[in-house]
């Protein structure tokens, strides 16, 4: 470490500092901090989640306790008290920690229980946004894409090049945590950042108007179902100017979703079979990683049920339970096998819902209001009563 400016010694100007122990900032400092939070954690009985390396849980014939990790932001949940008070108090005699009690904001997400719901909401950041970006506006949409407004490269000089990017990594936040009803219209309006036009701010002024009317959407979680199931869909290239399609999967527990994307695809498919399979694909590999992730959780029934995903294209549903495939193209021969593979273990099961149905609809193209709602219904994202 070099001596800092102004504190250098006297004839040993070129000497450099021996580090002593890890600091903000340094280079080695998150895995200095990892590798000793792991060695605590360990040492007190607890287990790293094999598929998230920041969940600890710690299972005994009293109860449970998970610690979930974000930088230096602890998450803890547990069935017994007296256990979640003996964890606090391990963690704070090794570290230097703050005590924020019973759990209502974390991470900028609202937390807030009812008798038989959670509530999970960012209406404060949705304000935040608001203020920042659009404090001169005051109208309202109902929906976030505008299907008659088409998006293509800007050819021209850039229009607010800076503040574009800065409210897509605002909506992105937004997106990722709490709304999926947004994940369209941010990854499509995301792929412009290098060169906004003026066609591009218009499409971000509809989701800022669409963010207004629904401030006070969450997700709501209940009790039941407690069957985790995904939802896939895909569309079919709907730009001219580029050929591939637009896929997106949503996994919900609990009546809300708990995990989403919508994002273009990487190949170029050649028929709505081949977009609908890839997008199954990518919705397979999520469950996969899900189940694993929920076989780690005690007191999770065992073994973990084969996972449901809804898709709306038979021909694709009928691919996947064939045991041949005699297509030419390699990058759809691997997805089928995985997907058999997927289907043969017990990881996954596919099954047939209608497009109407389908709440992974909103994920890969802009819809009317009416479809707008009910997928969002079908979500769990409905607006909090005060």
């Amino acid at each position: 470490m070099e001596q800092p400016e102004g504190f250098s010694a006297p004839g040993q100007e070129k000497k450099v500092c021996k580090l002593v122990k890890s600091l903000y900032g340094l280079k080695q400092a998150p895995k200095q901090w990892h590798e000793k939070f792991d060695n605590v954690m360990l040492s007190h009985g607890f287990k790293i989640n094999e598929c998230d390396k920041c969940v600890y849980v710690k299972d005994t014939k009293h109860g449970y306790v998970i610690v979930c990790l974000y930088v230096d932001d602890m998450l803890i949940v547990g069935s017994d008290d007296k256990m979640i008070t003996s964890t606090k108090n391990m963690l704070n005699s090794r570290f230097d920690m703050k005590d924020m009690g019973l759990a209502d904001v974390i991470l900028g997400i609202k937390i807030k229980r009812t008798s038989d719901e959670l509530i999970l909401s960012q209406s404060h950041y949705v304000d935040k946004i608001l203020g920042k970006f659009d404090k001169d506006n005051s109208g309202v949409a109902r929906t976030p894409v505008d299907v008659t407004l088409h998006l293509s490269k800007n050819k021209g000089e850039s229009v607010s090049q800076v503040e574009y990017s800065r409210v897509i990594g605002s909506l992105m936040y937004l997106m990722s945590c709490t709304r999926p009803d947004i994940a369209y219209a941010v990854s499509k309006l995301s792929r412009y950042t290098s060169n906004p036009g003026a066609k591009h701010w218009q499409g971000i002024i509809r989701v800022l108007k669409y963010l207004r009317f629904t401030r006070d959407y969450g997700l709501h979680y209940t009790r039941y179902p407690a069957v985790l199931e995904g939802y896939s869909d895909a569309n079919w290239i709907s730009n001219v100017k580029d050929s591939k399609s637009h896929s997106g999967y949503v996994f919900t527990l609990g009546g809300a979703a708990v995990s989403w994307k919508s994002s273009k695809q990487t190949v170029i498919a050649r028929s709505t079979m081949e977009s609908e399979f890839i997008a199954l694909d990518k919705c397979g590999e999520e469950a996969e990683w899900l189940r694993h992730f929920l076989e780690d959780i005690p007191r999770w029934s065992k073994p973990v049920p084969p996972i449901c995903i809804h898709c709306d294209s038979q021909s694709a549903i009928g691919r996947a339970q064939s045991n041949m495939y005699n297509g030419k193209s390699r990058h759809i021969r691997r997805r089928h096998n995985t997907i058999r593979q997927l289907l043969s273990t017990g990881v996954i099961s596919v099954d047939y819902v209608k497009s109407k149905d389908n709440i992974a609809d909103p994920l890969t193209k802009g819809l009317n209001r009416e479809l707008v709602e009910k997928s969002s219904r079908g979500m769990g994202l409905k607006p909090i009563k005060e």
